[in-house]
């Protein structure tokens, strides 16, 4: 009798361990609806781990996406909306979305290209940030899911689209594989010579989304330089060392270790808002940053064929939007990680050259890949 005790006390001992917590999804029946006269869907796509994201046509924008930390309990680990009208009505415009034509920032939204200045919609102060007014981010895409874990979306932006020159007839792929990577690849061809700099900005916490401050997570970047910027973010022309400023993230630092230094370049960003120069990739892609929170254990990589990286501390946040659960954002409760090429760089000679002839084929790919650790 004493055993048949035991037994049942350990029985109901597990019986009555919480599970770990799992993905809870939108309905997509729910989210969808018309923008700019097209209809907006939302599409899923699901590993073998059981890792599941959300991302809605409307901008190519990541709605969730669901990893497990060190206990095997899920989390939506990025900001966003559980319907359409929240990001319609966000003070945010870019939660989750795909940027283009020229993620980052032009100064003065203009450009010099074969002796033809062309002048961008200003819609950042006096500059040009992510595409004008209507960028990427707005656009309803086609939307091909081709199996569970792929999701293509495609769409031809005219000639004079917000400013640029040609057609540019762009791709772009979400794979959700196996190894708990969320693989972002970009294809484009143009009839004209035009500036294309494409780029992803999911707003990341790893603790979950809207769970507190990213200043705790610790950050590393594959970089021994960055590009300075002047009060308007626009970078001044130097490749500048990174070693012995707050900027120096070779070695995994905290984010909020130095945010708040007095720095010039810190002051201008209200934090972190710059370009990281990249160790080149020998082949293929290359390993870009790495961001560790211990609570959870959650780990996130970041690997692009592009020459920058994009850090932003999230410093412009301020409590007026209230996301999925009811969850506010507010500043610095998450980051973004933007795989590109350099700010500017149609007004700057001496950085990677962003234009695209007639013939060329444009591509790049961002890789965010999710583990734990202990």
């Amino acid at each position: 009798m004493k055993n048949t005790f035991i037994i049942l006390a350990i029985i109901t001992m597990f019986s009555c361990s919480p599970k770990p917590k799992q993905p809870v999804l939108i309905d997509a029946s729910s989210f969808g609806g018309l923008a700019d006269g097209k209809q907006v869907e939302l599409f899923t796509l699901k590993n073998s781990n059981g890792v599941v994201t959300q991302i809605t046509n409307f901008g190519g924008r990541v709605v969730n996406l669901w990893v497990p930390d060190k206990n095997g309990n899920f989390a939506d680990i990025v900001t966003g909306y559980e319907t359409l009208e929240g990001y319609l009505n966000s003070n945010e415009i870019y939660y989750g979305a795909l940027i283009g034509r020229y993620g980052n920032r032009i100064a003065k939204g203009k450009f010099v290209l074969n002796d033809t200045v062309y002048s961008l919609v200003q819609n950042n102060g006096e500059n040009h940030l992510h595409g004008g007014t209507k960028g990427f981010n707005d656009v309803v895409w086609d939307a091909t899911q081709s199996d569970g874990q792929k999701l293509i979306l495609t769409y031809t932006s005219p000639h004079m689209e917000e400013g640029y020159p040609g057609n540019l007839n762009v791709k772009v792929q979400y794979q959700l594989t196996d190894e708990n990577e969320l693989k972002i690849e970009y294809w484009a061809t143009t009839d004209r010579p035009t500036p294309v700099n494409l780029t992803h900005h999911s707003f990341f916490n790893l603790k979950g989304d809207g769970n507190g401050t990213i200043n705790d997570h610790v950050l590393q970047i594959n970089a021994d330089f960055y590009t300075p910027v002047d009060e308007g973010l626009i970078p001044i022309g130097e490749i500048s060392p990174v070693e012995g400023t707050p900027m120096d993230f070779r070695a995994p630092t905290a984010i909020g270790e130095r945010v708040d230094e007095d720095f010039e370049q810190l002051k201008y960003g209200l934090g972190y808002d710059h370009n990281w120069v990249l160790f080149p990739a020998e082949s293929g892609i290359n390993f870009a940053a790495r961001v560790v929170e211990a609570f959870s254990g959650r780990t996130m990589e970041v690997y692009t064929n592009e020459p920058g990286l994009q850090f932003y501390g999230g410093n412009f946040l301020d409590g007026r939007d209230t996301g999925k659960n009811g969850k506010v954002y507010d500043r610095r409760t998450s980051f973004c990680l933007e795989t590109q090429h350099f700010p500017d760089s149609p007004n700057q000679p001496d950085f990677p050259s962003t234009i695209l002839e007639p013939g060329e084929e444009y591509y790049s790919v961002c890789v965010y890949k999710f583990g734990v650790e202990e």
